[in-house]
């Protein structure tokens, strides 16, 4: 599969980069966006951090507003962003141009009820499709640990807990923890999976960490919540997750931050708390 370069610029000693490619699994062009750390630069294989954006973003916005990039090349970590819906004019979307629904607000499911399911397939997308590309195109090896903010911190568990022994950690920020009942989730999961909403449980961070046994390969969890976050109640329901890991015994640490919102403000002031989490459970501090 092809890709081609949009964009490069040097930071830290490594490289920002944004790439476009053709997704079969998506029909259509994708963006994705990579940092490359210095360490990447001779020919090393580095692990890779993917990230996993919220509603109505793109690659672009943890890439420009997290500070990530310092202790990501202090640690030799690459950090790949992908979008977080598929794009272009053939795409459905809302007919009302919602934006808790359709383009940027993939939910990091594969969709199965028309006219959704030839396109919105996310979790096909970060599950196999995009990693297969950044192993055949960049210096990354085998390891790997995935983090996200709000509808990706919600993809970001539940991808690493329907994948068990995939990833060596798994961080969010602010996750929709508990989408067959928030707002949010009813929508998308509904419009996407259709009415039977035993179906979406096996998409919801809450209700797969509760099943988690004790004989998975658990994946240690690190989640950071604003208690001054508009949409903590309704939405994103840390209460559920908390509760879910106390029934099943799950390697879940979740720390509420006075004052602390939705926004990147928040992120970029504990990111390198979760970048170092993931280096430790990666080896390399």
């Amino acid at each position: 599969m092809g890709i081609e370069n949009a964009s490069s610029n040097k930071v830290f000693g490594g490289w920002q980069k944004q790439y476009t490619h053709p997704s079969a699994v998506l029909g259509c062009d994708m963006r994705f966006a990579i940092f490359l750390p210095p360490q990447a630069g001779n020919g090393t294989k580095v692990p890779v951090m993917y990230w996993l954006s919220g509603l109505t973003c793109t690659d672009e916005n943890f890439m420009q507003k997290a500070g990530a990039f310092r202790v990501a090349a202090e640690l030799g970590i690459a950090i790949v962003a992908p979008d977080t819906s598929p794009r272009g004019e053939h795409v459905p979307d809302d007919e009302n141009e919602a934006y808790d629904f359709g383009k940027g607000a993939g939910f990091y499911v594969n969709a199965t009820q028309e006219p959704w399911a030839r396109n919105y397939r996310m979790y096909d997308y970060v599950t196999k499709e995009l990693p297969e590309l950044i192993k055949d195109h960049f210096p990354v090896s085998d390891e790997a640990v995935i983090s996200g903010h709000s509808m990706g911190g919600h993809g970001a568990l539940m991808i690493a807990l329907r994948n068990p022994g995939t990833f060596k950690s798994a961080t969010a920020f602010s996750p929709i923890t508990n989408p067959i009942n928030c707002p949010w989730g009813q929508k998308a999961l509904g419009n996407y999976l259709g009415d039977d909403k035993s179906v979406w449980k096996a998409w919801d961070s809450s209700e797969l960490m509760k099943a988690a046994t004790a004989s998975d390969a658990r994946t240690p969890a690190l989640v950071d919540q604003g208690d001054a976050d508009g949409f903590l109640a309704e939405q994103l329901k840390p209460e559920a997750l908390e509760a879910a890991a106390k029934a099943s015994g799950y390697p879940l640490t979740l720390r509420m931050q006075d004052g602390y919102d939705h926004s990147y403000y928040f992120i970029s002031t504990f990111i390198e708390d979760h970048i170092r989490f993931h280096a430790k459970h990666l080896g390399l501090s």
